[in-house]
């Protein structure tokens, strides 16, 4: 940079730059408008250099972007894992002290029992009543014998699914129910709650979910088939929940015991032999329940596991979990214990499935592409469901693929959106095949799926195509080209084994029909209004660059021996109507070509036959009304040419595009063969 160029990079980088000062300076000091502009153009170098070195920076900052964005992730995950183990290491502490606290509480009860049996019965029953006097539906729960309270206290209730609250209860435990009241914020009077439900302890079981923030203090509540989560005040009083719920089960079941053993028969009595062949079957579960050993840390801990997992977006290793459970207990029976453990997993596999569909759902973020999609499509598949992986995620691809259609701009170039098009679909495609091949590998069963969901995205595509080629009513060898890189793309679908060739085609026949219809029709009508004012002259193209120009376009069109019909200087032996209808017909048979397909054979054919037609009988028409000799001799030359030339062109471009010779084409040229004739004579074509 120049010494100029330095002083004023220094000038507006300083920190005291006052733009109005300078611009006022620099209007008093330049001569003139020559020099503003200097100036201006000085300042715009030194704009365009900083973009350009701010543009570099950028580039070579890019990878260290990238690499720090790969950081950021695998810490995040590593964070993860530091605060499972925080937790489950808080957890471990928390049931140390739960069986040390336990231990004493048993002691100071059993202790205060002995002292005042009657006492604290009598006492835990007029506190129930006094309580139960403020639930309005609740006084029929006192007609049980022997039913006292044994805690209470507020919790909030939480959804199960969104883990909104819900409302504000009020629970009551007994030794043989639990009680859950709402409660009535308007309520004037001792009646403050209102009664909601009754659950037996034998129905229920209680499970802890982990704290994380900011849901924290909470249990659930499992009854098949729902389940319930409440929120205690603060960690202290869901403790004492889990404790004092998880003894008064075990008390209600000891006691049940007991009682079921006095009331047994004392006296020798005669075993009865059954004769149900499938009592000794039923026997056996509960004889070899003692055999399943579900002790271990990790099984009983394993449906709060599983919430964490879930709640972190753990999605790999709940599944884990869950596969080694089930190895666990493939060979093992099925005991009352497994049961309930099965019931209690069987929820969070719910709960999985329902996080894993909502990510597959098209109501989520669209971008990433297939490969997004492969974390929940992959767990679906290993909890078993494969068939509903396949279908939210071809859902999710038809969702992307739709937005990304709607989304692309419409430019003023229809072949340059259709570019655009082809490009966004098929590659779209072709990502989602093979990310489909590598997900479902091992379930052979859902290509058929993909194979009907391929066609109807084909469609949607060809709503697009179809809207800007034709409807926009473009012409021919626009709508020619458009296809021919439609047919290109999908061309590419069979490298991986799928091809659509024939669903696209079946697709767009109509609309390449009423095209190719509505411009034979066009040219027909070009060549009956050249026809009505055709005057039988030879064509004068004035300059040799003009003649040069029309010797390439008939070479290109086919017609090698053109040359033999120019005259000197720049004259043509032809007439203009002959030359114009010429270009037009080999325009509309190259089109045609390209647009083939052989649905269109007859189509195409029978266009290029009435383009014909309408030429050689107006050329027949000029013969018999001519009565000049030399105007007739020009119009044979015309139909010699037409009929010598243009004609097996047409018929010989035609076979090498469609690959079968055009028999009605070859029929036609015979039958309007010209012959030498007298110039008197009306008879021209035979």
């Amino acid at each position: 940079m120049s010494e100029t160029g330095n002083r004023l990079r220094k000038l507006l980088e300083s920190p005291n730059f006052d733009p109005q000062n300078y611009v006022k300076q620099l209007s008093q000091q330049s001569d003139g408008d020559r020099d503003l502009q200097e100036h201006r153009q000085k300042i715009q170098n030194l704009a365009d250099e900083t973009a350009q070195n701010l543009k570099k920076n950028v580039y070579k900052n890019y990878r260290q972007f990238i690499e720090t964005a790969k950081e950021i992730s695998y810490l995040e995950s590593e964070m993860y894992q530091l605060s499972h183990i925080l937790t489950e290491q808080k957890s471990i502490m928390e049931s140390i002290t739960q069986a040390l606290l336990s231990a004493d509480k048993d002691e100071t009860s059993k202790e205060m029992q002995a002292a005042f049996p009657k006492d604290t019965e009598e006492l835990k029953q007029r506190t129930l009543t006094s309580l139960l006097e403020k639930v309005e539906g609740g006084k029929n729960i006192m007609d049980t014998p022997g039913r006292h309270l044994v805690y209470n206290g507020d919790l909030v209730e939480f959804d199960v699914d969104n883990m909104s609250p819900i409302q504000k209860v009020h629970a009551f435990l007994m030794n043989d129910c639990l009680l859950i009241a709402t409660w009535l914020p308007n309520r004037r009077g001792t009646v403050k709650y209102k009664y909601n439900a009754l659950y037996d302890l034998e129905s229920f079981a209680v499970v802890n979910v982990k704290d994380n923030p900011p849901m924290k203090d909470m249990f659930k509540i499992l009854m098949f088939p729902e389940s319930r989560i409440f929120q205690a005040e603060n960690s202290k009083i869901k403790k004492e929940w889990l404790e004092i719920l998880e003894e008064t089960k075990k008390n209600k079941v000891t006691k049940d015991r007991h009682k079921t053993e006095e009331e047994a028969p004392t006296s020798p009595v005669r075993a009865e032999v059954s004769t149900n062949p499938f009592d000794q079957e039923d026997d056996e579960p509960a004889a070899a329940g003692e055999s399943v050993n579900l002790s271990p840390e990790w099984i009983q801990e394993l449906p709060e596991d599983l919430d964490v997992c879930i709640a972190q977006r753990d999605f790999e290793g709940a599944v884990d979990l869950l596969d080694k459970l089930n190895e666990y207990l493939k060979d093992q029976p099925v005991t009352q214990r497994v049961k309930e453990l099965r019931l209690k997993v069987d929820e969070r596999v719910r709960q999985l499935t329902e996080v894993l569909v909502f990510e597959l759902s098209p109501d989520r973020s669209l971008r990433g592409g297939p490969k997004a999609t492969r974390r929940a499509v992959s767990q679906l598949i290993r909890l078993g469901q494969s068939t509903k992986a396949c279908e939210l995620f071809l859902k999710n691809r038809a969702a992307a693929v739709q937005t990304a259609i709607r989304q692309l701009r419409i430019e003023g170039a229809t072949l340059l959106y259709i570019h655009k098009l082809c490009n966004i679909f098929f590659t779209s495609l072709l990502e989602t095949a093979k990310e489909f091949e590598m997900d479902f590998a091992g379930n052979t069963g859902c290509y058929s799926a993909f194979v009907v969901w391929s066609k109807s995205a084909m469609r949607m595509f060809v709503d697009a195509f179809s809207k800007q080629v034709f409807d926009s009513k473009e012409s021919l060898s626009t709508a020619a080209e458009c296809v021919k890189v439609a047919k290109e793309h999908c061309q590419q679908l069979t490298d991986i084994g799928l091809d659509l060739t024939f669903t696209l085609q079946s697709l767009l026949v109509k609309d390449i029909k009423a095209s190719l219809q509505s411009y034979n029709d066009i040219i027909i009508e070009a060549t009956k209004h050249r026809n009505s004012e055709e005057m039988w002259r030879r064509m004068n193209l004035m300059t040799p660059e003009a003649l040069a120009k029309l010797k390439d376009e008939m070479r290109s069109c086919g017609v090698g021996s053109f040359e033999q019909y120019t005259g000197d200087d720049c004259w043509v032996n032809l007439s203009y109507t002959i030359v114009a209808f010429t270009k037009q017909m080999m325009s509309f048979l190259e089109e045609g070509l390209k647009l083939y397909f052989p649905e269109l054979h007859m189509v195409l054919l029978e266009g290029l036959r009435e383009i014909i037609l309408v030429a050689v009988q107006h050329v027949d028409y000029s013969l018999r009304c001519e009565q000049d000799p030399e105007k007739k001799a020009f119009i044979m030359q015309n139909a010699s040419f037409l009929h010598d030339t243009v004609l097996p062109v047409v018929e010989r471009r035609f076979e090498e595009g469609v690959g079968k010779p055009a028999k009605q084409l070859q029929d036609l040229r015979k039958s309007t063969r010209p012959v030498r004739i007298n110039p008197e004579s009306t008879t021209s074509m035979v």
